[in-house]
């Protein structure tokens, strides 16, 4: 049996702190994982900036609320599910995530969670656990699946190397040239296509 695992933002979805960013304007908020590697590192920063401009969970959720998957990512999910057991391995919390997965038909979503405080105020963050990807991936290869990922950025590498075939999409040059073992695509399409290609059962397009 095939599994296919997928990153969400910035791959079918919009990467959610950089549209707050650009609803704030506040220029430091845009950093993702493919700036910083360190995912903790990245949180820690985020929070920062959520308590010096006074930003409350609130706010957030307003401007993904009126967030809209990618183009076409809507199509490849129902596409994908057709052929695969599929499942979204995302850095992002569940106090996010809500609008967006209704849009995409409800896939199944594996996260984190954010802690808030009695005022609406974002005091940490909780991982499911360590690696969260890979560690998800060694489950499913635990269970005899075989699995295809794809996914944009430094924190989904690990999730790629463990899985049997591992794809960059949308990636920015600086992860696609640290990791040329990974085959790096541009579109949805695309990534349909290499998934058809790296399947061991025969797909349609």
């Amino acid at each position: 049996m095939e599994l296919a695992c997928l990153d969400l933002e910035g791959v079918l979805v919009p990467e959610i702190w950089i549209a707050f960013s650009e609803r704030t304007g506040i220029e430091e908020l845009r950093a993702t994982t493919r700036d910083i590697p360190d995912y903790d590192v990245l949180m820690k920063q985020r929070l920062a900036l959520l308590d010096k401009h006074g930003l409350k969970i609130d706010d957030i959720q307003q401007v993904i609320a009126t967030l809209e998957p990618l183009p076409g990512a809507l199509d490849f999910v129902d596409w994908l599910r057709e052929r695969f057991q599929v499942i979204i391995l995302s850095d992002t919390f569940y106090e996010f995530s809500q609008p967006l997965m209704r849009q995409l038909h409800w896939p199944t979503l594996l996260c984190h969670r954010l802690i808030v405080d009695d005022s609406g105020r974002v005091v940490d963050y909780k991982l499911r656990q360590k690696d969260p990807k890979r560690a998800s991936v060694m489950a499913l290869h635990s269970l005899k699946y075989r699995v295809l990922a794809a996914g944009d950025s430094y924190n989904d590498t690990t999730m790629l190397a463990e899985a049997d075939v591992g794809f960059l999409i949308h990636a920015p040059r600086n992860v696609a040239d640290e990791f040329p073992q990974f085959k790096s695509v541009a579109t949805l399409a695309e990534l349909k296509a290499a998934f058809v290609d790296a399947s061991d059962r025969p797909l349609t397009m």
